[in-house]
């Protein structure tokens, strides 16, 4: 997408939630998660690249300790089906009897997710939770709900603060959405 392309969607897009309301949400994600796991030394995992910006903006809020690894999994390749998911990088840290946490920017339709917290659990894992800033509200029966969700947002394309639009925009400090036709 060229800049000029980038910003003309942009200014063309409507906003769904102001940066103060995502940091709002972001200590109060923090919060909860604090609550959960403050006693487990869990293991966070990031998912990538959706996850990093709210993973970044997530872990100092955590005041207690933690390792940190990232994964990167896709159900896109030649393993689609019964929920497999191909691994571009699985993490490097063992799960072996550990609370983890694993942060992602959006639980859209579930299945990839799902399938990461199953191979999670089938590696060893004593518990797997999951945290995403943005739920999407599309009526689907989804295979997994979140345990730590910062914002729902409408059924819609969502950019920003993670979610980009054809590669674009995920810096941005709020969130945005498409507008329909």
């Amino acid at each position: 997408m060229t800049p000029e392309k980038a910003r003309d969607l942009l200014a063309k897009a409507e906003l769904i939630y102001p940066e103060a309301t995502i940091q709002t949400a972001l200590a109060d994600v923090a919060g909860r998660i604090g609550q959960r796991l403050a006693d487990k030394n869990p293991l966070v995992l990031c998912v990538m690249t959706g996850g990093v910006i709210f993973c970044g903006q997530l872990l100092p809020l955590l005041p207690f300790p933690l390792d940190f690894d990232y994964l990167h999994a896709t159900r896109y390749g030649p393993e689609t089906q019964g929920g497999k998911i191909s691994w571009r990088m699985a993490p490097w840290t063992s799960v072996k009897g550990r609370s983890v946490l694993v942060v992602d920017d959006i639980l859209d339709e579930g299945t990839t997710l799902a399938a990461v917290k199953e191979s999670l659990l089938r590696l060893g894992a004593a518990e797997v939770l999951l945290a995403v800033f943005a739920d999407k509200e599309n009526k689907k029966t989804k295979p997994i709900t979140a345990d730590f969700v910062g914002l729902t947002v409408p059924d819609r394309f969502v950019f920003g603060f993670g979610m980009d639009v054809d590669g674009a925009w995920r810096n941005l400090p709020a969130i945005y959405a498409m507008k329909d036709d």
